[in-house]
């Protein structure tokens, strides 16, 4: 046994690298997800509807933890070989894609009838019509919600640590078991996912603000 010191910091610090690629990968899986969810969800196919309803239902019904679980033990039973990178990457993924269609759904359903009314009036298709109509102006509308999410997104990856994936947390387990001084090291975890998460919540907070001011105006 050990006692806590900068070593161990380190360790812990450096781990926050595989934390932030986590969290990219499962932003830019869940982003393009999320966008054919949204757009699923609000086409004039009722296939479409039902199965993105589905899925958002299954993934927004169900714990990430047990999502992680079921990907991570499930594979093998599959006869697919899987590590916990591609795991925690697939289940994050899949994850962030219910929740951020489901924001960005009611981003594009924000939307004024006119404005669609308008774009069928001139014409457009459905692919010119959110193309050049409606995304650009649901894009505004989800920017703050999206940002705000990111949070959650980073929060989420802690759950990995469960399948053995080394990110932050997992990096304060191994630390907390050589020096069995948790209040320390597990205080040091907080204050790492505070210092990655503040910023963006100010960031998303002060979008909101900016958004309701212009629209005031």
């Amino acid at each position: 046994m050990r006692t806590f010191g900068l070593p161990e910091f380190l360790f812990i610090l450096e781990a926050v690298r595989w934390t932030l690629a986590l969290s990219l990968i499962a932003f830019a899986g869940g982003a393009i997800g999320g966008l054919a969810v949204a757009l699923a969800r609000t086409s004039n196919n009722a296939a479409a509807r039902r199965v993105a309803t589905v899925f958002v239902q299954v993934f927004q019904g169900t714990p990430l933890l047990l999502q992680l679980f079921l990907v991570f033990f499930g594979a093998p039973v599959l006869g697919w070989d899987i590590n916990p990178w591609v795991a925690a990457g697939v289940a994050l993924v899949l994850n962030t894609s219910a929740f951020l269609g489901e924001i960005w759904r009611g981003c594009i359903q924000a939307i004024p009838r006119g404005q669609w009314e308008a774009a069928d009036a001139l014409g457009l298709h459905y692919v010119d019509r959110m193309r050049d109509v409606v995304l650009p102006q649901a894009f505004k509308i989800a920017l703050p919600p999206t940002v705000g999410y990111m949070v959650q997104v980073i929060k989420g990856t802690s759950l990995a640590a469960i399948i053995g994936f080394t990110e932050v947390t997992r990096a304060g387990q191994i630390i907390n078991n050589a020096t069995f001084q948790p209040l320390i090291v597990f205080g040091v975890v907080a204050a790492i996912y505070f210092a990655l998460c503040w910023p963006l919540s100010l960031l998303a907070g002060w979008m909101e603000r900016r958004q309701a001011a212009a629209l005031a105006r």
